[in-house]
C-alpha cells in the first residue's frame, strides 16, 4: 500500500487537498468518490522523488525518440523499454525511464509516471502528454515537444555563445586591474614617497594598492557576503517582483528583454492550445516558463478575467511586460477564429525576435565594458603619470 497525496474536487467545484493511503489509483479514485469527490492529480508519497529537472536537450531527444517509436506503431511500453536501454543514454536517464516503464507496467498512464519522478518533468511535458492520453495521437504529441524543446535548447545554447566574450571579458578586466593594483603600483611606492606632496588621484591609488596588496582576503570576504546577501535580499517575493519590473522598464535593454519574455510565453502557450489543453489550464503553465516574477504575477488578474468571460487577447493586452504584438495577432485570431495558427506564427517569429534581441543585448554591453576598462586604466595612467610628470616641472623650475 501506498501513501497518494492528491487533488480533487466535488460537485460544487471546491478544491480539496490531501493525502490517502491506497493499493492503486483505481483504489484512491473509489474512495474519493465515496466521499463525493473527482480525482484530479496525484502523487506517490512514498517514491523517492528526483528534484533536478532534466534538461531541454535531454527532453527534446526523448520525445523524439517515443515518438518515431509510437508512429512505427510499437507499444508504449516497448517504447519506454528501448529508449531506456539505447546504449546513447547516459545512466542518469536510464534510471529515470526504467522507473517510467515500471509505472507503466503497472497499469498507470504515462502522465502519472512522469508526476511521480518529482520535478524531472515540467509541468508542460507532463500536461501535454496528459492531454494526448485522452484525446489520442501521443505520437504527434511527442513530435510537438521535442519541436519545442529543441527550440528551447538551441536558443539557450545561443544566449550562453554569445554571452561567453563578455563574460571572459568581465574577468580580463578584474584580473589587470588586480595585477596593476596589487602587484604593478606598489613597484612605484618608494618614488612616490620621496615626491613629498601627491596628487589626489595618486593619492587614492596607493591607498587602493596598499589595501589590495595587504588586504585582498577582505576584499574576497567581503565580496562573497555582499553576494550572498544580495541573493537573499531578491529572494523576498516583494523584492524579487520590484527587481523584475525595473528590469523591463531599462532604457533600450527593458524592450529586449520585453521581446525574450513574450517569445517564451507565446511559444508555451502555442504548444499547449495546440495539444487541446484548456485556455486556463494553457496560462497557468505558461506563466510559469516566462522568467520574469513581475509578469508572472500579473498573470492572477488575467486569468480572473478569462474567466469572467473577456477575451484572451484583451486579458493579455492588460500585462505590463509584453510587446504589444501578441496582443494583436490573438487578436486577428480570436476574430477570424484561428487563435491556434496565429499563436504557432508569432512563437515562431517572436523565436527570431528573442535570438536578435539577446545579439543586440550582448552588441550593446561589449563597448560598456571596454569603456568601463579604459576609465579605470585611464586613470591609473594618471595617477601615474601626475607626479611624475609634476616632478620634472619642479626640476625644470630650479634649473632656471
Amino acid at each position: 500500500m501506498a501513501q497518494y497525496r492528491y487533488k480533487a474536487v466535488d460537485d460544487a467545484g471546491k478544491t480539496y487537498k490531501g493525502s490517502i493511503n491506497a493499493q492503486s489509483e483505481a483504489e484512491l479514485q473509489e474512495k474519493l468518490k465515496a466521499e463525493g469527490r473527482f480525482l484530479q492529480e496525484y502523487q506517490v508519497m512514498n517514491r523517492t522523488l528526483r528534484s533536478k529537472r532534466l534538461r531541454s536537450d535531454k527532453l527534446g531527444d526523448f520525445a523524439l525518440n517515443m515518438s518515431k517509436l509510437l508512429k512505427a506503431g510499437v507499444t508504449m511500453v516497448r517504447s519506454l523499454d528501448i529508449v531506456a536501454e539505447d546504449e546513447a543514454t547516459a545512466e542518469k536517464e536510464r534510471a529515470i525511464y526504467r522507473d517510467l516503464l515500471k509505472i507503466v507496467k503497472q497499469g498507470r498512464p504515462l502522465s502519472a509516471a512522469m508526476m511521480d519522478q518529482g520535478d524531472t518533468f515540467p509541468p508542460l511535458f507532463i500536461n501535454m502528454t496528459k492531454s494526448a492520453e485522452n484525446s489520442g495521437g501521443m505520437e504527434e504529441t511527442m513530435l510537438q515537444l521535442s519541436d519545442y524543446y529543441s527550440k528551447e535548447y538551441r536558443l539557450n545554447q545561443k544566449i550562453k555563445s554569445a554571452m561567453t566574450y563578455p563574460k571572459i571579458l568581465c574577468v580580463m578586466i578584474v584580473i589587470v586591474v588586480a595585477i596593476i593594483v596589487g602587484f604593478v603600483i606598489p613597484q612605484f611606492k618608494e618614488l612616490f614617497d620621496a615626491m613629498g606632496e601627491l596628487p589626489l588621484a595618486t593619492r587614492i591609488l596607493l591607498a587602493v594598492s596598499n589595501f589590495v596588496a595587504e588586504r585582498w582576503y577582505v576584499i574576497i570576504f567581503v565580496g562573497a557576503i555582499v553576494v550572498l546577501f544580495l541573493k537573499l535580499l531578491f529572494s523576498l517575493p516583494k523584492l524579487k517582483i520590484w527587481k523584475s519590473k525595473v528590469e523591463i522598464h531599462l532604457p533600450v535593454i527593458g524592450k529586449l528583454r520585453k521581446v525574450v519574455y513574450t517569445a517564451r510565453f507565446s511559444r508555451t502557450l502555442a504548444s499547449l492550445y495546440a495539444a487541446g489543453i484548456p485556455i486556463l489550464n494553457c496560462l497557468k503553465i505558461a506563466r510559469s516558463t516566462i522568467g520574469n516574477a513581475y509578469i508572472e504575477q500579473q498573470f492572477d488578474q488575467v486569468i480572473a478575467s478569462i474567466s469572467a468571460g473577456e477575451n484572451l487577447s484583451t486579458a493579455v493586452g492588460q500585462v505590463d511586460g509584453f510587446i504589444k504584438k501578441l496582443t494583436s495577432t490573438i487578436m486577428v485570431g480570436e476574430e477570424t477564429g484561428s487563435l491556434n495558427s496565429m499563436l504557432v506564427s508569432i512563437a515562431d517569429q517572436l523565436d527570431y525576435d528573442s535570438e536578435m534581441a539577446t545579439q543586440k543585448m550582448v552588441t550593446m554591453l561589449e563597448p560598456m565594458m571596454i569603456v568601463v576598462m579604459a576609465v579605470i586604466v585611464g586613470f591609473i595612467m594618471i595617477a601615474v603619470i601626475q607626479p611624475i610628470y609634476g616632478s620634472y616641472q619642479t626640476i625644470a623650475n630650479n634649473s632656471h
